[in-house]
């Protein structure tokens, strides 16, 4: 059981919940364009959608041991790792073949979809395929491309992947529908930047909390949330979303406690982490909401 617990840290099993709320917006973008889709071609998207997120997890875990950063950041429930590799190092080379081995199951699944699909949906893979590789031994210097690769895979690249393998074309409808989890998910990883920034200064990271601080980054934070929501209401408002998927706005609920208390506690991590908490909430269940108003219509 402890060899089973070690093999499952890299892939941070908790966190791959976000991977279906963001596919669902795929799935309801594209039954609203098409009527109806194949359960296979879904559920295999399904599988290859994970799969990537478990190879960036894993790659993460991976070179931030080898980087020596595991165990100077400070850990979190939300931030920091899942620990693994400090615990047991040994786990190093395993970690490795975990991320290799799904970002090769992703690789076979897009492979099959490019047959089936054609070559239009090149140009998604090749783009997922390298944030996932450089993401964090490259990407993670340089602000801007640190603050919006995590929003734009598991947004317009996760989405619109989605509705293309499903309906076998691109639509506006889920281009604004891939905005939401895009916002959230950028938000998600600069939120959960903010209790490393001493670490991660360390190995020359860059990312928007080291290069603008806290204070701006939680302005971004807010900004970010702002255009969530907007994206959802100007969505309905110009008939490319139905009025369903308003339900997205219920975590607005949240939100607000959320942003205050990044502006109140930025400095404190102890108090921030509820704020991170209702962040994930927040990741999770808007696009879900999202989605079933594409279901409800």
């Amino acid at each position: 059981m402890n060899k089973l617990k070690q093999l499952l840290g890299p892939m941070r099993l908790p966190f791959l919940i976000l991977t279906p709320a963001c596919v669902l917006i795929g799935l309801g973008t594209a039954i609203r364009t098409s009527g109806e889709v194949s359960i296979f071609y879904f559920i295999l998207t399904l599988i290859g959608a994970i799969s990537t997120h478990i190879s960036v997890n894993a790659f993460n875990e991976y070179f931030d041991f080898k980087s020596g950063l595991d165990f100077r950041t400070e850990r979190t429930p939300f931030s920091g790792g899942s620990g693994t590799l400090t615990e047991n190092p040994a786990m190093a080379r395993q970690t490795l073949g975990i991320a290799i081995i799904s970002l090769g199951i992703a690789g076979i699944v897009g492979g099959y979809f490019l047959y089936v699909r054609g070559l239009l949906l090149l140009p998604l893979g090749l783009l997922g395929f390298l944030i996932i590789i450089i993401y964090t031994p490259l990407m993670a210097h340089h602000p801007v491309l640190c603050l919006i690769a995590p929003g734009l895979g598991f947004g317009p690249l996760m989405v619109m992947g989605t509705h293309f393998v499903l309906t076998g074309h691109y639509s506006l409808i889920a281009l604004i529908g891939s905005l939401v989890p895009f916002f959230l998910v950028n938000n998600l990883l600069l939120l959960n930047q903010f209790p490393d920034v001493e670490a991660d200064k360390t190995i020359g990271r860059k990312n928007v909390p080291i290069v603008l601080g806290k204070r701006i980054s939680g302005l971004i934070y807010g900004a970010f949330l702002l255009m969530t929501y907007l994206s959802i209401i100007f969505g309905v408002y110009f008939g490319y979303l139905p009025a369903g998927s308003l339900l997205g706005l219920g975590t607005l609920i949240i939100a607000v406690p959320s942003f205050v208390g990044v502006m109140r506690y930025a400095e404190d991590t102890k108090k921030l982490i509820p704020s991170m908490g209702l962040n994930v909430v927040i990741n999770i269940v808007t696009p879900t909401l999202v989605a079933v108003g594409l279901f409800v219509g």
